[in-house]
């Protein structure tokens, strides 16, 4: 099962403020650990949302872009992690580790194609390929 952990951004990290070194090499001690236990997929800070920008679609499909900065904060995603586990409590372990004083991060499962029951051997096949392209292509 993969988890997408959300780093939920804070005032700080939208002020654009960096982690200190202690707060870096903390983080850093924990991505190796989950690099050692061989459940780490991607693990990315983000801009703050002033660098941003959302688009939002209406029903004829057309595209507004809206520029950041985005007010509401507790709304925001500052980084993640992309882990892949056998359980919701072994996510739930590792999260429990995370070098955070404070803060709040959200834990969402990631759809793999065979959970979408609707999708036909065809879609689900031809979503496996894509996969497996971009897969080969990090490799590279």
């Amino acid at each position: 099962m993969r988890f997408m952990v959300i780093v939920k951004a804070s005032e700080a990290s939208e002020r654009g403020d960096l982690p200190s070194t202690e707060e870096l090499s903390a983080m850093g001690a924990y991505n190796e650990e989950l690099v050692k236990a061989g459940v780490l997929l991607a693990a990315e800070g983000l801009h703050p949302s002033s660098s941003g920008a959302r688009v939002r679609f209406d029903a004829a499909n057309d595209a507004t872009v809206v520029d950041g900065p985005f007010a509401e904060t507790k709304e925001l995603v500052a980084g993640f992690w992309l882990l892949q586990v056998s359980s919701r409590e072994e996510v739930l372990e590792w999260v429990r580790k995370a070098p955070f004083r404070e803060g709040e991060v959200e834990i969402r499962r990631v759809f793999e194609a065979e959970d979408f029951t609707t999708a036909t051997p065809e879609q689900i096949e031809a979503e496996n390929r894509l996969r497996a392209t971009v897969a080969e292509q990090q490799r590279a």
